[in-house]
């Protein structure tokens, strides 16, 4: 049977027609949202102040989300819950607030439109200043799977990571990551983490992890049991705290024939229990590859003292601070300057510290510093106290670095791939025994001290830092930034290197999220 002649037109039409066709709608329906926006923008605008009653907030297809769960959100918005009304200028930002802490949840699909509306003037219930809010949300996908490798100096890795998201409606996520590599021989990670009265600032984290690293520089490898709850939240200002209980048993494991004394007396298990908080404020517009904004973070650790109890005592101290600061912002030529430093202070381990002398630090426990990341320029903790051929890592350091960037020719200062000139430097030192000379080093192995000596040896030793010029290189390069790491190829030309110190010359590539 012959078609019909209308349907011989349709199915003869040009493709290349229909695309054109298609294209003019859908530009005629972006005109119009536009045009809708931008009168609805002039009427918020000529209302601002116009009394409004907040009377229902609709959350459409949460098809797996909890009600009770949006509705700590969205209930207290209600003018029903509040005494004073609102202005129409005032609900709006009180229903943008709402939406913007839904985001923050990373269970809804981005961005969440929001339609504001008056209800019907026919329900008796409803008053002229009424005004109603719908949010047609999308969850995301429940289950995600992905993989990725990495490549740095010495040093790759491929991983795979399974997120189970919103798992009883309440933004609650599962994450278990798998890893293997050539340093980081295996690593394996598992984290619940769940938010707190439907507060994204404001969760509580359980984690476990197993790992295998191979520590070449110090001639063993190290090996990683343990778990971590975590309580994690905000305030006002851009501050962030994390307050942590650590519970590892490490082993230093794998000695090769060349092992140094020190690396053998800190061989076999140990046990770390502790408490950390970790502070910060950042204020940087792009924390992988800033250009402006300001970053401080502090983290306290504690081990081994009172109810803690395991078998290493200490307490640890580290700052950070890096300013971005934009030189030529239309050419995108920024300059960064960042600092760093740590302590570790030995305690005496468990409940009665006054008859127990304090512990020596062990190389599990200790700062390393050079690498790729820190102070490029020198080998992977190539920095500090050795002994024989082992970084055997220290108790005190300071390090500082600044850089200048610059956008590639052709490129564009959008793209976030730049040139870099730098500069960094540092110090590591182990604890100096007071009780010898000045010209003794100490190598994070020396004899236990008494509590007066350790005071005073960790004074001499944080004095000692400025007394001498700190290991310096310079060089250039380049710095890809992607949204989950940085990228650096660098060329390096150390300028000061003390003996024992591993200096590398040359180019080395350098992957992760900070760097100094």
């Amino acid at each position: 049977m012959s078609s019909s002649p209308f349907e011989q037109l349709k199915n003869s039409q040009d493709p290349v027609v229909q695309l054109r066709h298609e294209e003019e709608v859908q530009r005629r329906v972006l005109d119009q949202e536009a045009k809708s926006q931008a009168r609805l923008g002039e009427l918020i605008d000529s209302n601002t102040t116009l009394p409004t009653t907040l009377s229902s907030i609709t959350v459409r297809n949460a098809n797996y989300t909890r009600e009770g769960f949006l509705a700590r959100i969205f209930n207290p918005l209600l003018s029903a819950n509040n005494d004073a009304p609102y202005t129409l200028q005032e609900a709006i930002s009180k229903i943008g607030k709402a939406v913007d802490k839904l985001n923050r949840f990373d269970i809804f699909e981005s961005p969440i439109p929001l339609y504001l509306d008056k209800p019907d003037p026919s329900d008796p219930s409803t008053t002229p200043t009424d005004l109603t809010a719908t949010l047609p949300i999308r969850e995301k996908p429940r289950l995600l799977f992905s993989t990725g490798a990495w490549a740095g100096s010495n040093d790759g890795s491929v991983q795979g990571t399974l997120l189970l998201r919103n798992i009883f409606g309440g933004a609650e996520s599962l994450q278990a990551t798998a890893s293997r590599g050539t340093r980081t021989r295996s690593s394996y990670t598992g984290t619940f983490d769940i938010p707190i009265l439907s507060n994204p600032d404001f969760r509580f984290e359980l984690s476990g992890l197993a790992s295998a690293t191979q520590k070449s520089w110090a001639s063993h490898e190290e090996l990683l049991r343990g778990g971590l709850a975590q309580l994690r939240y905000g305030t006002e200002g851009g501050h962030r705290h994390e307050v942590s209980y650590n519970g590892l048993w490490r082993q230093a494991t794998g000695l090769s024939e060349t092992a140094s004394p020190s690396v053998r007396q800190d061989a076999g298990d140990s046990f770390k229990s502790s408490m950390t908080h970790t502070w910060s404020r950042d204020m940087r517009d792009n924390p992988i590859l800033p250009s402006t904004g300001t970053l401080m973070k502090t983290v306290a650790e504690v081990a081994g003292v009172g109810p803690l109890q395991g078998d290493v005592a200490f307490a640890k101290m580290e700052a950070e601070s890096q300013m971005a600061v934009p030189l030529i912002q239309r050419a995108g030529i920024s300059f960064t300057a960042g600092l760093r430093g740590g302590v570790i202070y030995p305690l005496a381990l468990g409940r009665d510290p006054l008859r127990t002398p304090p512990q020596n630090s062990r190389i599990t426990d200790r700062f390393t510093l050079g690498g790729p990341t820190d102070v490029r320029g020198f080998r992977l903790a190539g920095l500090g106290p050795r002994d024989g051929n082992d970084s055997v890592g220290g108790d005190v350091f300071a390090a500082g670095g600044a850089s200048l960037y610059l956008p590639f020719p052709r490129v564009g200062k959008d793209v976030p791939l730049r040139m870099q000139l730098f500069v960094n430097g540092g110090r590591l030192l182990g604890l100096q025994d007071p009780r010898t000379s000045s010209s003794e080093k100490g190598t994070g192995s020396s004899s236990q001290l008494s509590a007066s000596d350790l005071r005073q040896s960790v004074r001499n030793t944080i004095g000692e830092l400025g007394r001498e010029m700190p290991s310096v290189a310079a060089g250039l390069g380049v710095v890809y930034a992607m949204p989950v790491a940085r990228f650096e190829l660098n060329f390096s030309l150390p300028l000061v290197v003390r003996r024992g110190e591993e200096a590398r010359k040359g180019l080395s590539l350098g992957v992760g999220i900070s760097f100094l």
